[in-house]
């Protein structure tokens, strides 16, 4: 599947601000090499978009150096990135959370 452009939407942007603030409690500078990572991993999806499984209604890709999991979906070559979550959560909090932002 060909991905022309890849959109965060403002629930995940939020999941990444949630995330970086959490890491940069636990030591300065953590937290912004967590962005970056993350977004790395986002702009992947511009050329690996689609062929992750799906899970819970979205694709489901994991980032490569944090416990978290990039959630989207693909319409008309445009990914768009629903959630940013941390999977170290109780899976049944992740299902419920990834439910209210499909639509």
């Amino acid at each position: 599947m060909h991905v022309k452009a890849v959109v965060v939407l403002a629930e995940a942007a939020e999941d990444l601000e949630a995330g970086m603030a959490f890491y940069d409690a636990r030591e300065p500078g953590i937290g912004r090499y967590f962005f970056d990572s993350l977004l790395s991993d986002i702009e992947s999806l511009q050329i690996f978009g689609g062929i992750h499984s799906v899970r819970f209604g979205f694709h489901r890709m994991l980032s490569r150096r944090f416990p978290f999991a990039i959630y989207y979906d693909i319409d008309h070559g445009i990914a768009r990135v629903a959630a940013v979550l941390d999977m170290r959560r109780d899976p049944a909090w992740l299902r419920k959370e990834v439910a209210k932002r499909e639509g």
